[in-house]
């Protein structure tokens, strides 16, 4: 499904993040004997970010107010808040998305949690448009990520296969009208979903009556494995997944406009290692444009739900090394379990 293009009004962006200043380095865990050699060589990143604080709702509402400050807007502008996540927010039952907003001060924003494991904040940033190209004249959204991948119920570092998480969080405004000064604005975002691989991340022999009955520590190996052993092995999966994120990144293009494939300065990509970039997220690129990609996951790892809202940061960020120049266009590629994928194509304005 696409949102947004031509037909409804052009609406903006304005990221920021926060990130714990604390890391665990991969030479540390290698040393430890938590990953292997051969792990730290297909994934390729220095370290992962590590909060030994702020849960993740906390850390939303800081990555909410940088967002805010950037765009000068007070939060009791907003009118609505999507707070998406992976992982646990800090308590049992429980909404986060409403300590979110009552933290930022947007007392007037209606909130809406979004559970769509690593591609929430395609889904957040998705519902958000929704409502923005349905109410133009409403009030400006605010989407937060966060995620704090804590033991004991969760590892880091062993926990999935070629995939290491990172705490941190992140959160864009969006509006429609008057762009606030280095904003981004949203030439398309397409969405698509295979709701058939679902059990890559279920137990498939039983549901479970309470969290962490089934093991102590999350165990994504446990599923992935029997996952792949049921569809014919990790190949014929690496070929789906490229398939699938060439057609919603073909489809993103299309709705962003004629040559925009041509346009693009860079293709940003879920933050999952060398590896994956190079078996899946570069040549289903290849298939659609030239453009060069980059995983700027080095030093944060994935973060859960946090990956798109990040990678715009980078764009948006005036100081940084993958900056947007003015006028310039980029494209920022998401992924979940699920599954879903989901593509932003973004100019510089």
């Amino acid at each position: 499904m696409s949102t947004g293009g031509a037909g409804g009004p052009a609406v903006w962006l304005v990221p920021g993040q926060w990130l714990p200043p604390t890391a665990e380095k991969t030479a540390d865990a290698l040393a430890a004997g938590r990953i292997t050699a051969e792990e730290a060589d297909a994934m390729g990143y220095e370290q992962l970010p590590v909060s030994d604080g702020p849960s993740a709702p906390e850390m939303a509402v800081r990555a909410a107010r940088r967002a805010l400050a950037r765009a000068g807007l007070p939060a009791e502008d907003l009118s609505a808040l999507w707070h998406a996540w992976t992982y646990y927010q800090g308590h049992d039952f429980w909404s986060p998305a409403h300590y979110v907003a009552a933290r930022t001060g947007a007392l007037d924003a209606v909130p809406t949690g979004v559970q769509q494991m690593c591609n929430g904040a395609g889904a957040a940033l998705r519902g958000a448009l929704h409502q923005l190209t349905a109410h133009p004249g409403g009030g400006p959204v605010l989407v937060t990520t966060a995620d704090r991948f804590a033991a004991p119920g969760f590892d880091r570092w062993h926990g999935d296969y070629g995939v290491w998480y990172g705490d941190g969080a992140a959160a864009a405004v969006a509006g429609t009208g008057a762009a606030p000064a280095g904003a981004l604005t949203l030439c398309a975002l397409v969405t698509r979903a295979a709701p058939e691989l679902e059990s890559a991340h279920r137990d498939t022999d039983a549901f479970h009556p309470a969290p962490h009955a089934r093991s102590a520590t999350v165990d994504v190996r446990r599923t992935k494995k029997a996952f792949l052993a049921a569809q014919g092995g990790r190949q014929a999966f690496l070929g789906r997944l490229r398939r699938e994120t060439t057609t919603v990144l073909a489809d993103a293009l299309a709705e962003a406009g004629p040559d925009s494939a041509g346009r693009l300065s860079t293709v940003l990509l879920p933050r999952l290692g060398r590896a994956t970039a190079r078996d899946v997220y570069g040549p289903a690129v290849a298939e659609v444009t030239d453009a060069p990609v980059a995983d700027l996951g080095e030093r944060t790892g994935h973060l859960g739900a946090g990956d798109l809202l990040s990678n715009l940061a980078a764009l948006a960020d005036d100081s940084g090394p993958h900056r947007l120049a003015p006028g310039g266009c980029a494209a920022v590629l998401s992924a979940g379990a699920g599954f879903t994928w989901s593509a932003a194509v973004v100019r510089r304005t």
